[in-house]
């Protein structure tokens, strides 16, 4: 929540607060500690413009939000309230703390009562999304505290998976500002829609906050999500506006067109006052170890981040230390607390750890202890990156570069919240891509951020959303707009597979089984696993299905609030774990081989002496072992077999092959092959959004210098989700401008050996080992040399992304092939926010997709 929605709240810490500067300083001396800031970046304070709400604003919530001390609205926030009262959908695409909620909230509020003053009826409602739980309960929290003078004309309520049922009645009969997300909103609110049917009548407007995390496949679920509720709401004869709040983000109005299906006006000029900024890029030390292959080995960031987060928690600093990982979480909180106990013993009840898979009352007591200032620093994975009020943080640590540009700020900016300055601190691990990022800040500070991708014509995405819709209102030909050109030719072959029938004039879901079910839009693939503690039966907490065989294998180390637990046994039947408390000196991390086998090839097309195919392929990945690590220095002390099933995916692929008479004369040997085919592999794939409308994060890769398949060096691209989504079918037809592309893209890098811009990939599985760029280079000339000849080829500074109308307009106009539902899908993470995997591969070089796909589209028995 905004700072301007609450009054400041008086730190329980009696030192001065330091200049983030000072702060820095004071971190700086110790053994080799200033030789470890490689760069500092100073963003410079700025003074807000103040402006007036506009006057139809009801004064007494003018009233309510001066009584929290905000005397006169940012001029952004008074504009974005000016379009919401105009009938206007708009998106505040503004920087962190900058009053984005404030900005929806006050023509919200004075909309709700002026409905609470009519005559008959329920009056106006609102409905709420955000894409965690938590942030939507911090939100009901705020809008109480705001909304307290205006009585009972305001009835905010969460309605999530946490919502007790005896309550859900009263909000879907009573409430007028409901929180949720779009999962509830897809599984939850839309098929039960008659007896949310009072409350969407009188719907006028729709909240979504965060929106830019609404990106790549889950974005375009959510997408049709919402087209799906525009068209219950008419059916009610209602028309909400849409009122949108985005970090910082590349042609926010375009990504909340695509999100919506609606012209959003964007409002994008910050106006509010910013606290100087003090951004420092931090190279953990080498150590006296020795890796694999004699090189010296840096210390872990793990470790750096702990010992950071002591010291600021010593010096009264409220600080975040942002993880990738749920693991890495867990072991930062416990380390500082062990070295706060040294020092205070009190303080280390004032560290925490904060991470997906508590259970409720947990998340929400931490949430409090952090809003009241109990604790002084938590250890976080993404899922605090949102707009979760932590008003009053002087630092933010972040281990690891989060994987894009729009994260990283998003990170940075929670500290400052309340008008201070601020201390952001980057700790490199000990990888490719985060040495160069310290070594090269222009690559962090001197770009924009990415744009957020989605694409809701994608037909993948759309079959099962027809089918729910469907399974709601019968679809009529009216419908079809709202749905997108796709939607005609999908409808038939909905028909075929016996999941759609055509009645009179309307489509009708045949099945008893519910229509949302298949339409999985996180790609969660599969049921939570169940912590469980042997010896008494408490429940712990749950690990996602896809991550569990990584992180809940048997003789695993789970960490949970503190308390070191070994995993006995993993029930995948069951989908149970059964944990003892136990103090391990070590850690543990898994061990994984993917391979890629060729199904099908649908087509084959001859480039000189290689090939370009596409067709079918099959991805299989398995956890064959753990190591056991130092915790602090990462020294490996042992290795187990496991033996956990292989886990596959069937989806879609495009892959090119090359001939040893190719690679003679691309001067490619053996030694330096498949450091050149992982290059061009980890620069094909970030060229692919600019030619098919998908996210980085939605596809994968595998090259292998020897394929059993086709018996040459290949490179695969393929579709992280079963069954396929037009991705890789994408880059098939465009193969030509794409490859060209990524040639370019390499050559003309300015980087000596390979860097983020051109061969290094944030979510690379063998950790960007090995790279060859001269080589990828050298490779591609030869294999576009006597590519077919399609179109011209453009240049890297001229290829752009294609708008929604263009995808669509190129793209073949075939519906998907509707496919049995694939297992799912098998990259081992810790979460849905995890992005790069922690540890390589142990075969071939590959980059896995970001998530655990969503089940295809079923056919018929």
């Amino acid at each position: 929540m905004a700072k301007n929605l609450r009054s400041d709240r008086s730190s329980p810490e009696t030192a001065p607060r330091l200049s983030p500067g000072a702060v820095l300083d004071r971190l700086a001396p110790g053994p080799n500690r200033a030789s470890r800031i490689t760069h500092t970046e100073h963003l410079p304070p700025r003074a807000g413009r103040h402006a007036v709400w506009p006057d139809r604003i009801r004064s007494e919530v003018v009233a309510a939000v001066q009584a929290c001390g905000i005397e006169h609205p940012w001029a952004h926030q008074a504009l974005a309230a000016e379009h919401a009262l105009d009938g206007d959908c708009v998106v505040v695409a503004t920087g962190t703390a900058s009053g984005k909620s404030l900005a929806y909230l006050v023509p919200v509020l004075s909309a709700l009562l002026d409905g609470s003053e009519a005559p008959n009826g329920r009056g106006a409602t609102t409905l709420y999304l955000a894409p965690t739980k938590a942030l939507a309960a911090d939100q009901c929290r705020s809008v109480k505290e705001l909304s307290q003078p205006l009585g009972n004309a305001v009835r905010p309520a969460v309605y999530d998976g946490d919502t007790p049922f005896e309550e859900r009645e009263w909000i879907r009969q009573y409430a007028n500002y409901v929180l949720t997300n779009p999962d509830m909103l897809h599984r939850g609110i839309l098929p039960s829609h008659p007896r949310w049917s009072s409350f969407l009548k009188s719907l006028k407007y729709v909240v979504i906050d965060e929106c830019h995390t609404y990106r790549g496949v889950f974005g375009s679920h959510v997408a049709h999500v919402l087209r799906r509720l525009r068209r219950l709401c008419a059916r009610y004869g209602a028309s909400p506006v849409f009122l949108l709040a985005s970090a910082t983000a590349a042609d926010p109005a375009v990504a909340a067109g695509r999100l919506t299906g609606l012209p959003v006006v964007e409002v994008a000029d910050d106006a509010s006052p910013r606290g100087e900024l003090v951004f420092a890029l931090w190279e953990p030390p080498l150590t006296e170890m020795v890796g694999e292959k004699g090189a010296p080995v840096r210390r872990t960031a793990t470790a750096e981040t702990a010992d950071l987060l002591t010291d600021l928690a010593v010096q009264g600093v409220r600080t975040v230390a942002f993880v990738r990982s749920r693991r890495g979480a867990e072991l930062i909180s416990v380390i500082a607390q062990e070295r706060l106990a040294e020092v205070d013993r009190s303080l280390a009840r004032r560290v925490a750890a904060y991470r997906g898979g508590y259970l409720p009352e947990e998340r929400r007591a931490l949430e409090q202890a952090l809003h009241s200032g109990e604790l002084l620093g938590l250890a976080a994975t993404t899922a605090l990156e949102l707009g979760i009020d932590v008003s009053g943080l002087d630092a933010v640590l972040i281990a690891g570069y989060p994987g894009t540009r729009a994260s990283l700020w998003q990170q940075a900016g929670r500290a400052g919240r309340a008008g201070q300055g601020a201390l952001a601190v980057l700790i490199a691990r000990d990888d490719p891509l985060d040495t160069f990022l310290v070594h090269h800040p222009e690559a962090l500070f001197d770009r924009p951020v990415e744009s957020t991708v989605l694409d809701p014509d994608n037909p993948y995405v759309l079959a099962p959303h027809l089918c729910a819709a469907a399974a709601e209102l019968p679809l009529t030909d009216e419908d079809l707009p709202l749905f997108g050109p796709e939607t005609e030719g999908l409808l038939p072959q909905l028909e075929a597979a016996k999941l759609l029938r055509r009645r009179t004039k309307a489509w009708h879901w045949t099945r008893r089984e519910r229509a949302a079910d298949l339409a999985d839009i996180r790609g969660q693939g599969g049921r939570p696993v169940q912590v469980v503690e042997a010896g008494t039966g408490r429940l712990l907490g749950t690990v996602d299905a896809g991550a569990s065989h990584t992180t809940v294998h048997e003789g695993a180390v789970h960490l949970h609030q503190g308390r070191t637990y070994l995993v006995r046994s993993l029930d995948l039947d069951d989908s149970v774990a059964l944990v003892e408390e136990a103090s391990p000196p070590y850690s543990t991390v898994a061990r994984d081989t993917t391979s890629i086998s060729v199904l099908e090839t649908d087509v084959e097309v001859p480039w000189g002496q290689g090939r370009l195919c596409y067709g079918s392929v099959e991805v299989t990945n398995q956890v064959v072992s753990f190591l056991r690590r130092r915790v602090l220095t990462g020294e490996v002390l042992g290795e187990s077999k496991l033996d956990l099933p292989p886990r596959t995916l069937r989806t879609r692929a495009v892959w090119w092959t090359v001939t040893d008479d190719q690679l003679d004369a691309a001067r490619i040997n053996p030694e330096i092959l498949g450091g050149a085919l992982h290059a061009a592999e980890h620069a094909s794939i970030g060229m692919l959004p600019l030619f098919a409308t998908c996210d980085r994060w939605d596809i994968g890769g595998v090259s292998v210098p020897l394929h059993p398949d086709t018996l040459l060096p290949t490179v695969f691209v393929y579709d992280g989700h079963p069954g396929g989504a037009g991705f890789a079918e994408r880059a098939f037809h465009t193969a030509r401008a794409w490859l060209t592309a990524t040639r370019q893209a390499i050559a003309s890098c300015e980087c000596d050996a390979g860097c983020p811009s051109c061969i290094q990939s944030p979510k690379c599985g063998n950790g960007n080992d090995p790279l060859h760029k001269r080589g990828a280079v050298r490779l591609l000339t030869e294999l576009l040399r006597e590519a077919p000849q399609e179109k011209p080829e453009p240049a890297v500074e001229e290829t752009a992304g294609p708008t929604a109308q263009e995808e669509t307009a190129k793209r073949p106009q075939t519906a998907p092939e509707v496919r049995p539902q694939a297992e799912p899908g098998m990259r081992p993470q810790e979460e849905p926010e995890v992005r790069p995997r922690e540890e390589p591969g142990v075969s071939a070089a590959v980059e896995a997709p970001e998530a655990p796909p969503p089940p295809a589209v079923p056919p018929a028995p």
